[in-house]
Order: C-alpha cells, then sequence, then structure tokens
C-alpha cells in the first residue's frame, strides 16, 4: 500500500503533453507533484498542435477507451458532447465493409459506443481539464536530453529549454512522448540493454479532408466505413467520421502502389474507387472545407519493455511510446487509456518510490497493449512486405478464424455483440476462443449477407438535398 503518513510529498516528471501525458498527470496528482515536459507549445483551445501529425486523420475512441476516459476524468465525457462530440452506439450507428469483404447489419442494443469528435477538440478539453489542477505544472517548449540516475533507479531528468540546460529530480518519470519517444537511448545511455522491438508495416498512406456535411447529414450521420483487404494488393479503404460542428472528417488510405496523393482533385476519385464507392457517392455533393493533408508514418511498432530482463525503478513507458499502430483500426487512444488506468490501479496498491513499482507499472500497461496489438498486427501482417518475416501458420490459422467471426458477425446479432466486446476493447482477443462463439461461428443462425451498405433511404436522401 502507497505510504499515506509519509510527510515527504513525492515528485514525479511526464513527458509528453499529449492525451497519454495528461491522463497520467491527472493520476500521479494523487501521489506527487507532477511536472509535464512538453516539446512544443500547445496550442490554447481546439487547434492543431505541432509534433502531431497524426491528429489530422479520424479517431474513434471505442468503448473500451471511453469508458477508461470517464473512469479517470469523470464527467469528461459529457463534458465533450456538450462541446460537440458525439456518443453513438456502435452498430446503430455505423455502417462498415468489413476486411472479408461483408457489410455488417445495424443491429441495435449492442451496448457498445464510439465517441466522434476531432483530436483536436479531445486533446483541448483534457488538457484544459487537467492543467485546472494545481498539483500539476506544465513546462512547455522543453526538451528532455537524458534521465539521470543509474541502470537501477532513474532519478530524474536532464532538460532544455531556451538554450539553458538544468537537471529535474523525481522519484518517477512517466514517459509518454509518443511514437517519436526516445526512451531506447535514453536507456542505452544508463547502460541497458536494447530491448525487443517488432515493425509490421503494410506501408499505409493516409489522406485526410474536411467537408461540411452535405444536406441534412449534420445531425445523427452514422460513421461509413470500407476497410481494405488485406487479401488484395494494394489494400484501399477509408472511413467518414461525423465530427462536431456539422463536419464530416474523412480519411482515405491505400498500401504501397496504391496509396491517396495531397491532391485536391484526386481525393473524391479515389474514394469512388474503394472496394465500394458509397464514400466517394456520399461525398459528391459535400463542400470541402479544407485542403487534403497526408501522412505516410503508420506502421505498427512495438518496444517489448515489460519483458525486459534489467529495468530501472523509477521510469516506465506508456502509450504510443510502447506502441504505435496502424490508426485504421482506431485502437491506440483506447489502448492508452487503458494503460493509464492500469497505472492507478498499480499506484493505489504500493507507493511509486517503492522497489519494483516501476517495472510493474510496465508490465500492468502491457496488457491493453498487447490487445491492441493483436487487432491491427492480426490484418496488417498478411500485406506484402509488410514484416521481415512471414506471417507463421498460427497467425494464419487465427486469421482465418477471425474472418468466420466476422462473417458470423455481420449475420448474427448474438457473434456480433461477443466480435463488439472485442473490437470495442472491452474483452481481449481470447474472447472469441470462448465456447459460445466457436458455437455460433460453426452452428448459428445465420441471415444472407447484405448486398450493399445498410444506409437508409432517409439518410441517402439527407446527403442528396442540397
Amino acid at each position: 500500500m502507497p505510504d499515506t503518513n509519509s510527510t515527504h510529498r513525492r515528485s514525479a516528471i511526464v513527458v509528453g503533453g499529449g492525451m497519454t501525458g495528461m491522463l497520467a498527470a491527472s493520476v500521479l496528482a494523487d501521489h506527487a507533484d507532477v511536472t509535464i515536459i512538453e516539446r512544443d507549445l500547445l496550442p490554447d483551445g481546439p487547434r492543431a498542435r505541432k509534433g502531431l501529425p497524426q491528429a489530422r486523420h479520424a479517431h474513434v475512441l471505442w468503448s473500451g477507451g471511453v469508458k477508461a476516459l470517464d473512469d479517470l476524468l469523470p464527467g469528461i465525457v459529457d463534458e465533450l458532447v456538450g462541446r460537440g462530440a458525439r456518443r453513438t452506439s456502435v452498430m446503430a450507428d455505423l455502417v462498415s465493409k468489413a476486411p472479408s469483404g461483408q457489410w455488417f447489419r445495424r443491429f441495435t442494443h449492442t451496448g457498445h459506443v464510439n465517441l466522434l469528435c476531432s483530436r483536436d477538440l479531445l486533446d483541448a478539453v483534457i488538457r484544459a481539464r487537467v492543467l485546472r489542477d494545481h498539483r500539476i505544472t506544465l513546462r512547455q517548449e522543453t526538451e528532455l536530453l537524458a534521465l539521470r540516475g543509474s541502470a537501477r533507479r532513474v532519478s530524474g531528468v536532464r532538460v532544455r529549454s531556451a538554450d539553458t540546460d538544468s537537471t529535474l529530480p523525481a522519484d518517477l518519470v512517466l514517459d509518454a512522448s509518443g511514437r517519436g519517444s526516445r526512451a531506447p537511448v535514453w536507456l542505452r545511455e544508463l547502460g541497458l540493454p536494447p530491448v525487443t522491438e517488432r515493425t509490421v508495416d503494410a506501408g499505409f498512406g493516409y489522406a485526410s479532408r474536411i467537408y461540411r456535411a452535405p444536406g441534412t447529414t449534420a445531425d445523427g450521420f452514422p460513421i461509413v466505413n470500407v476497410q481494405a483487404d488485406p487479401r488484395q494488393n494494394p489494400g484501399r479503404g477509408g472511413i467518414i467520421t461525423p465530427i462536431e460542428g456539422g463536419r464530416w472528417l474523412v480519411t482515405l488510405a491505400g498500401t504501397r502502389g496504391g496509396r491517396p496523393s495531397a491532391d485536391n482533385e484526386e481525393f473524391v476519385p479515389f474514394a469512388l474507387g474503394l472496394p465500394h464507392p458509397v464514400i466517394g457517392e456520399l461525398l459528391a455533393h459535400a463542400e470541402p472545407e479544407t485542403d487534403v493533408v497526408t501522412t505516410r508514418s503508420t506502421a505498427n511498432r512495438r518496444r517489448y519493455y515489460e519483458k525486459a530482463a534489467r529495468w530501472p525503478d523509477g521510469f516506465a513507458v506508456l502509450g504510443e511510446a510502447v506502441a504505435g499502430y496502424n490508426p485504421v483500426y482506431g485502437h491506440g487512444l483506447s489502448a492508452a487509456a487503458q494503460s493509464v488506468v492500469a497505472l492507478r490501479r498499480i499506484l493505489e496498491r504500493q507507493d511509486l518510490r517503492a522497489p519494483g513499482t516501476a517495472r510493474r507499472i510496465q508490465r500492468s500497461a502491457a496488457r491493453p497493449v498487447e490487445n491492441a496489438w493483436s487487432l491491427a498486427v492480426g490484418q496488417d501482417v498478411f500485406y506484402p512486405g509488410a514484416s521481415d518475416e512471414p506471417p507463421t501458420p498460427l497467425e494464419r490459422l487465427l486469421a482465418a478464424f477471425v474472418d468466420r467471426a466476422v462473417d458470423a458477425g455481420s449475420r448474427n446479432p448474438h457473434a456480433l455483440r461477443i466480435l463488439l466486446d472485442v473490437m470495442s476493447m472491452e474483452k481481449p482477443p481470447a474472447r472469441l476462443l470462448m465456447p459460445d462463439m466457436l458455437a455460433l461461428v460453426c452452428f448459428g443462425r445465420k441471415k444472407p449477407p447484405l448486398a450493399g451498405p445498410p444506409l437508409t433511404a432517409r439518410e441517402r436522401g439527407a446527403a442528396l438535398d442540397r
């Protein structure tokens, strides 16, 4: 248990002022005075920030992430909804074509939700809430240069701000600096061996554009998602995500040899060339508000810190600094929020400076990371050139089973609820192998496949109503 009788107030440093860093700071503030080290100058309000190019593309927070977010910052989801975000029922408000080709029926009462908004709004609302805490200090335009301490214990950090180097002591340093994390370098400088890493890069490129929602679709229009098929090369997909302000954030994706370009004139034609043209058809009467923005850094990359033979006390890594995912699956934010919940559980049981606390944080945070990793890599590993090693026989067997589970989910509401338990990150992927799901996959009654996207006549009419 934490030493609540101690008069010494602990100190903690969080590296990175993004969503993961802010959530982690809110948890640490119950145990220590917290300083957030942020390299950039963060915007005042829901505006684009430097150093986060992926924020320009579609983000979806799944049920597991929504619950974790509201657990960490009670009422924050209602606050986001009050600012224009939408809390939607996954299958009632989702028109989705699976990678294996099936259209999902829009079953109701699944109990799973999505939170839809721009990344700018999500980060701004979380940031404003967290920084109201007087126990948290934000140091912007400050770069972490190195960890201080030894291979046994990290005791602080060396930072540079306004051309001045300084050392900040800390009982716990938590790296939440995202995909660009330099933790491997910092640990090596302390004399620790490198950790195991794995990269699965399907070669996806992304192009996104914001549109004014056409006709009368600003309220209540579903997500429209055409997922790429790893059995086709190049793989292509896209998503329309309704966001605040009566807008659609549209992201198109393609693998090597089929990536979307930054040319505004090519955006809709690319959408019309997806495995189904529904996104391009819906954009035909939509007015663009921005130019196209593109991203090419979309690899799944994981660092197995939890398996390190040696790990220093006083240091832990969370969020995309541990694992970054192909954004198309939308699980990165949810995994990060769940990792911070894991951090809180550990700190509720033991002091953050106690021997072994940092390693326990690392191992506990790895569980949601593993779930999101399995969901992403289970598809991407099958694209040509995605990995140095071809898919193993076990990966091929599991992928074939997942295809059958998806088919069952598209045609049976009971199978879909179980599938969504996994896709929404409320249950681990092993849930698909439980006897009830196996029975539904192999013997359950199934409706015939849908011939096309299950948009209602009212929704189609709203998109065409000018």
